[in-house]
């Protein structure tokens, strides 16, 4: 038996194998890059030369070069080893030279006139190869409703921040189908595997099978356009994409035809029974798991085409059948045999998450066994929590194989305000120094975008950089150019905001659990990882620079996030208050402090949201009811948008964990719990009889069900003044808000 390589080779083969070869070459990348430029900057464009040389790069990582020829009319010539690499260093130029910013809430572009000139040549090569983006469950928890138009968008941010290597999942439904229907099974039986839009995520992952569903035929068309242009311009681009491939989970329908199929039924996912869960995996040795990998991965590269490197997650979150480290290695060598005999050169790229959430399992032997199933260079380990978790440490760098370092930040898609900016600011750094290491790039694998402008940006700027940035310093300059101009108000908050709720050291989860958007109990986590009069005074402190900044469309928006992150925190107060009073039987207290925060704050923070157009409930319902062709789908997909930020399953299975703060919301769902909850404390009181939680959560689940489904149609367009309504909380609020939080908790 030949000796497999090394570490080092391995990586050196890895380079060889992955090289981008999707048939962009540096003309069409050229064109690529310009065409972005043209939609960002329309005709200042023409005063930036962006030109693609891969020689730039001399067979190494990416690298950019920014200059200013002599007497030329254009101001600035970007040179790039690849279409991403020019526009990285476009976004460098824009950043750092006339003061610009780009985010998924705003772009800040007051270009200088004319534009500046360099004083000398400007190089940047990346420390590593790769620049990951997106989580599998990004695709429902974000994506899951967008058009072109938005597609079009994210494409553009993720080649300005340097992104070369993205999942495209879009539309693999489409082709499965294909596959299950020449296989055998009917159609009855595929719909009842697939869920619906909102829930795709963990279909694909074998989590679930017909929650929500069934995908109606026109969301296949729908979603097959989408992933022709989305894989078209990701690869114009000089992006690496990343196609979907086969775990081992089938449809029942496959024992049906196949009665002599070895397969497994696993347990049930996330408190969800059998009827949606319990997917049936094959056995790695039987036939058809070849038959049906490869054939899947040959439908969709005569689809896509392809750039060799595909995902697949076989145990996400779900314990395999034996924990045999022969077992494990014959699943995934499995798996990536399906991939080779579709594709030779094939690379597999895995999500870690599985080993640091179920360490139990995935002691030393199992991971090693089902990560050397693969030959050595042939996969990359997405080190999915690496800012918190990292599993590199104690497996040995991946046992040789190729990882990723990957900040995940958040979960489910949640509002909070939340950073781990000193893991993320040194984590990376430690990865690669780490003895016989194995890193190959960072990643951005957030559960869900749209939030948190400013960690991104940050780790997105340590993707290009050797060395850490000095943090007070970098945040200052971020808050300039995100709104436009230099305001010490707003440099101040931004600091104190670094310094507190952006800065979690030890095992940070950013799930956010406040008592706003939970299911209201007497036992309700409480615990912030900052001090909240940080948060109160950086409120202040933004307020202040309305005047001078409140044109800004960046401001606003991180006006109404700061003065939700305040909202959140008061309503913890008013919570622990409501509970102190009804322990201590004072019923006057109970219905004054319920009172405020039923009857004025939590309408106001709904005011307050409804403001903004990023943060209302009807752009996500909407959204939703716009990919549907008729009024059934329409309600369908609404259904899924409500249920998965609210109940997530058919009797809040994983309930909130999702949860958004959003206008409508708040008012119509959080409000209307709590509500309920002060009217139970209340009523215990009055009578003499103990309160009872689970009566209560009986009670409660009929208005949260009632939200689900009560077709109340939600804006989708903003009402109100921002500045004027976080100003009414402000004075209303504000003061003893400092006082209490400076006193310590109720």
């Amino acid at each position: 038996m030949a000796a497999r390589p090394g570490p080092v080779l391995a990586l050196l083969l890895l380079l060889l194998a992955a090289a981008p070869r999707a048939g962009a070459g540096d003309a069409r990348q050229e064109a690529a890059v310009r065409a972005l430029a043209r939609r960002l900057l329309g005709p200042r464009a023409a005063a930036v030369a962006l030109s693609v040389e891969a020689a730039l790069a001399a067979g190494g990582p990416d690298t950019y070069r920014l200059l200013s020829p002599p007497g030329a009319a254009v101001a600035v010539a970007v040179t790039g080893s690849s279409g991403v690499a020019a526009a990285a260093g476009l976004y460098r130029y824009l950043r750092d030279f006339c003061g610009c910013h780009i985010s998924w809430s705003g772009e800040q572009l007051r270009l200088p006139d004319p534009l500046p000139r360099l004083r000398a040549e400007i190089r940047a090569t990346a420390p590593g190869r790769y620049r990951y983006y997106q989580n599998v469950c990004t695709q429902s928890y974000s994506y899951a409703w967008w058009d072109w138009a938005r597609w079009e968008r994210e494409i553009d941010w993720m080649a300005l921040s340097g992104i070369n290597l993205a999942l495209a999942f879009v539309g693999q439904e489409a082709t499965w189908q294909r596959v299950y229907r020449s296989l055998g099974l009917n159609q009855s039986e595929i719909d009842a595997y697939f869920t619906g839009p909102a829930f795709l995520a963990w279909n694909r992952m074998g989590n679930l099978h017909g929650w929500a569903g069934p995908l109606p035929p026109a969301w296949h068309l729908r979603q097959l356009y989408l992933q022709y242009r989305i894989v078209e311009r990701m690869r114009s681009l000089g992006m690496i994409t990343v196609l979907p491939a086969f775990a081992g989970h089938v449809p029942q329908g496959v024992l049906r035809v196949f009665p002599r199929v070895n397969a497994t039924r696993l347990g049930g996912w996330s408190h969800f029974d059998c009827t949606y869960s319990c997917t049936y995996l094959l056995d790695p040795e039987d036939p058809m798991f070849q038959v049906i990998g490869t054939l899947f991965l040959k439908e969709l590269i005569k689809e896509f085409g392809t750039d060799h490197i595909y995902s697949a997650d076989t145990f996400n979150e779900m314990t395999p059948v034996s924990s045999d480290p022969a077992y494990l290695s014959r699943v995934s060598n499995a798996v990536f045999t399906s991939m080779t005999g579709a594709d030779p050169e094939a690379l597999w790229l895995m999500q870690g998450w599985l080993f640091q959430h179920q360490p139990d399992f995935w002691q030393p032997a199992q991971v090693r066994a089902l990560l050397r199933g693969v030959p050595l260079g042939r996969m990359i380990v997405l080190d999915l929590f690496a800012e918190s978790k990292p599993v590199y440490q104690w497996t040995e760098s991946f046992y040789g194989q190729p990882f990723i370092w990957c900040m995940l930040h958040n979960f489910g898609g949640n509002h909070g305000l939340f950073g781990t900016v000193e893991a993320i600011n040194h984590g990376p750094f430690a990865a690669r120094r780490f003895p016989n290491s194995t890193m190959v790039g960072t990643g951005l694998v957030p559960e869900g975008i749209e939030q948190n402008d400013m960690v991104y940006e940050l780790m997105n700027e340590l993707g290009w950089r050797q060395d850490p940035l000095d943090l007070p310093s970098w945040v200052t300059r971020y808050a300039e150019r995100r709104y436009g101009a230099p305001n010490a108000a707003a440099a101040s908050a931004w600091r104190l905001l670094l310094r507190s709720v952006y800065n979690c050291t030890g095992v940070c989860v950013n799930h956010n659990r406040s008592p706003l958007v939970r299911r209201p109990s007497l036992h309700m986590d409480t615990e912030l990882w900052y001090n909240a009069s940080d948060v109160y005074e950086a409120w202040r402190l933004l307020l202040s620079a309305g005047m001078e900044l409140g044109s800004s469309t960046t401001f606003r928006y991180d006006l109404v996030d700061v003065t939700r992150q305040a909202a959140q925190q008061l309503v913890t107060k008013y919570y622990l208050s409501i509970r102190q009073a009804f322990q201590s039987h004072a019923l006057p207290e109970l219905l004054t402090a319920g009172g405020v925060l039923v009857y004025d704050l939590l309408p106001e923070l709904d005011s307050l949201l409804s403001s903004h157009s990023l943060f209302l409930l009807g752009r996500w319902l909407e959204s939703a009811r716009a990919m549907a062709t008729s009024d059934q789908e329409a309600e369908q997909y609404e259904l899924n948008a409500r249920n998965q930020v609210t109940l997530w399953g058919p009797s809040g299975n994983i309930l909130d964990y999702a949860n958004k703060q959003l206008g409508g919301l708040v008012l119509d769902y959080y409000s209307v719990r709590w509500s309920l909850f002060v009217s139970a404390l209340v009523e215990s009181l009055n009578s003499g009889s103990p309160f009872h939680q689970d009566q209560f959560n009986q009670a409660v689940f009929q208005v949260e069900r009632g939200f689900v489904y009560n077709k109340k149609r939600y804006p989708a367009v903003p009402a109100g003044d921002t500045l004027e309504i976080s100003r009414k909380l402000f004075l209303k609020y504000y003061p003893s808000a400092l006082w209490r939080s400076r006193a310590g908790p109720a």
